[in-house]
């Protein structure tokens, strides 16, 4: 093999088409832009979500509520996790994304009571529990600690 028996790939690539270079390359003249108009012009053309002067979607439909930009989310995992653990194991965010239980942590853990605990004194940390998730893990002999 040769560097000149090198190609790319099949669609890979494409010729950029040539604007206003004539009309038997299909683009010549008013280049693909129409006659006249405001997207004929240079610099023409409207801004991001305008409707041609109806009420744009993003304010016709009802605002309700609040959302707050600053909040940090944490991800949720029910306390039947803990089960893949071995007895008196300390479980934090690192243990659960080295067992693949999570894929990815931005802000923290916070653990829901959903589903059975069967392990024994398991010391979890985490950012939050919820009441039940609490009430399970110390019924099994463990802690939960807030990190």
């Amino acid at each position: 093999m040769f560097i000149n028996d090198l190609s790319p790939v099949a669609g890979s690539t494409h010729v950029n088409k040539r604007k206003g270079r004539g009309h038997a390359t299909g683009n010549g003249k008013t280049a693909g832009r129409g006659h006249k108009g405001q997207k004929a012009r240079s610099g023409g053309g409207t801004r991001i979500g305008f409707e041609g002067g109806q009420m744009p979607l993003a304010r016709r439909i009802p605002k309700r509520g609040f959302n707050n930009i600053f909040a940090k989310r944490l991800d949720a995992v029910n306390v039947d996790v803990l089960n893949k653990f071995e007895d008196g194991a300390v479980v934090d965010v690192e243990m659960l994304l080295n067992k693949g239980i999570l894929s990815k942590c931005t802000y923290g853990v916070k653990f829901l009571g959903n589903g059975e605990l069967t392990v024994k004194n398991v010391t979890v940390k985490a950012a939050a529990f919820s009441e039940t998730a609490k009430q399970k893990i110390e019924a099994a002999g463990g802690k939960a600690e807030v990190i």
